[in-house]
């Protein structure tokens, strides 16, 4: 009989299989290290979802080893949203070192056992923590950065107000793509959604020890060769079948690699469903989802920020706004006037294709590969994005046209 390692080796990758992946596509120390823990435990059987009880075992338990007051934990509840991790709210009473006697509402954020990222809980800690009174993010308060107390590592912050998407629209039902936020709530938040941006990219980051992050040489190549072999890595690690036009794509990537002009915090999601807003008033409450940041080319979070799949256009038809929020043309406009930084566009290009192809990574490897094995709680939603890959192929292909 022949096993199925035998069939398809990504499912019970050998040592010698995840070495020949670190050697042939280094990344940073950080994210290497997650993706080798993924690759060795992928043999490990289906994930398991803990109920709530069980889950509040594990936080108890952590709690009892990092606090030193006593403690009260109650009202767990499940979050949705999501596609990547788990998400619950609960409520702890207990003795805040910085604000006394407290009772808040914190989020539980774990990882399945693999999800469409594999990615640090420590560089998400770094960053939330960082940025607090620049952006508008939750606090962070805990962080079991190897799954030393939870099954997966595991990060605490304070619960946000605000929600994804108007209430009144359909549109956005699937990880808020194209949301529809209507005219008036586009005049308010668009604002603030490209001033933002312009803020975390001209962070001082200079002035911060991120632990979990390197920083890559300006004039080098060195930030997009990081972020294009993590890619190309994850396709060797998860795909289930052979995409020529993937060749060609990954190819041209390499071939054309470009320097970087100025290293800046990249958000790495940023886009429409990654960010809280109130409704009446308008405001953007938190930013989210930094599990992809990283130190590097700000061409990679403008060139997410404006994929096509991220907005749609306005009732002319003709006019496509930016995440349903900002014609594209003034997007790049206001984001300049507010940085002082420049928008190149054969940088541009280049991070436009490398998000594409990730896109067909995401979509049609990870989704597949985190699905058919069962490692996470949302193989519904999961194989559900899988049937996006057409779309990113078709955009990967024109994308290419004349250019090899």
């Amino acid at each position: 009989m022949v096993s199925t390692a035998e069939l398809d080796p990504r499912d019970a990758p050998s040592a010698e299989f995840i070495q020949g992946l670190s050697t042939r596509f280094p990344v940073e120390p950080e994210i290497e290290k997650f993706l080798i823990r993924k690759l060795e435990r992928r043999a490990s059987g289906p994930f398991n979802r803990p109920d709530l009880s069980t889950i509040c075992g594990y936080l108890t338990r952590f709690l009892t080893d990092t606090v030193t007051s006593e403690f009260e934990i109650s009202e767990p509840r499940w979050l949705n949203g999501g596609a990547s991790k788990l998400q619950i709210a609960f409520e702890l009473a207990w003795n805040d070192p910085q604000a006394g006697p407290s009772r808040e509402t914190l989020v539980l954020r774990m990882e399945p056992s693999e999800s469409l990222n594999a990615n640090s809980r420590l560089r998400e800690f770094e960053l939330l923590r960082s940025f607090s009174g620049i952006v508008p993010v939750p606090p962070v308060y805990f962080l079991d950065e190897d799954g030393d107390w939870f099954p997966e590592p595991t990060l605490i912050y304070g619960f946000a107000n605000g929600i994804t998407k108007p209430r009144s629209t359909a549109s956005g039902s699937i990880a808020r793509l194209g949301t529809d936020f209507g005219p008036d709530l586009r005049s308010r938040l668009a604002p603030r959604f490209v001033e933002y941006l312009a803020r975390i990219h001209t962070f001082e980051h200079e002035k911060h020890d991120f632990a979990s992050m390197d920083r890559p040489k300006s004039s080098s190549i060195e930030s997009a060769l990081w972020q294009f072999n993590r890619a190309r890595r994850v396709w060797e690690e998860d795909s289930g079948e052979s995409i020529p036009l993937m060749s060609v794509a990954a190819n041209w990537l390499e071939r054309n690699l470009p320097t970087l002009d100025a290293v800046s915090v990249v958000h790495g999601d940023y886009r429409s469903g990654n960010f809280l807003f109130d409704e009446q008033s308008g405001e953007i409450t938190a930013v989210l989802d930094w599990e992809r940041g990283h130190l590097g080319d700000r061409h990679r979070d403008l060139a997410w920020t404006t994929q096509p799949t991220f907005g749609h256009f306005d009732d002319d038809g003709i006019t496509y706004l930016v995440c349903g929020l900002i014609p594209i043309d003034e997007f790049y406009r206001q984001y300049e006037a507010l940085s002082g930084l420049p928008v190149d566009p054969d940088r541009l290009f280049f991070y436009r294709l490398l998000n594409s192809y990730q896109l067909v990574v995401t979509n049609l490897a990870t989704a597949y590969r985190v699905s058919r094995l069962g490692k996470s709680h949302q193989d519904v939603l999961l194989a559900r994005l899988h049937a996006l890959a057409p779309a990113h192929l078709s955009n990967l292909a024109s994308m290419l046209e004349g250019r090899i």
